[in-house]
């Protein structure tokens, strides 16, 4: 399952996302969106990882909780991207 994480601070790092996300089982990739000009995060990414159910105990146990110094929030993905000012974890079956 491929899951967006939005708004994130900008320190957050693949290593914190990685870390966090794996506490729940085992991540595949995880890819924090760069700008191509500066490097720095965009305040998005995405973690991939392979069984569905820790995916969504992932998703469901993180929202809310603190990822580094931002507070991030998990669901469920609509179609449509959710846009709040708190980070956003969200998934989508890949």
């Amino acid at each position: 399952m491929n899951i967006y994480v939005g708004n994130l601070s900008r320190d957050v790092t693949e290593e914190d996302l990685r870390a966090a996300f794996e506490a729940f089982g085992r991540v595949e990739t995880v890819n924090v969106i760069t700008d191509k000009f500066s490097g720095e995060s965009r305040g998005f990414a995405f973690v991939e990882m392979p069984t569905k159910a820790e995916a969504e105990a992932a998703i469901n146990d993180l929202n809310g909780k603190e990822q580094s110094r931002s507070r991030g929030e998990a669901g469920a993905e609509a179609e449509a991207e959710t846009s709040t000012a708190d980070p956003v974890l969200a998934g989508r079956p890949s």
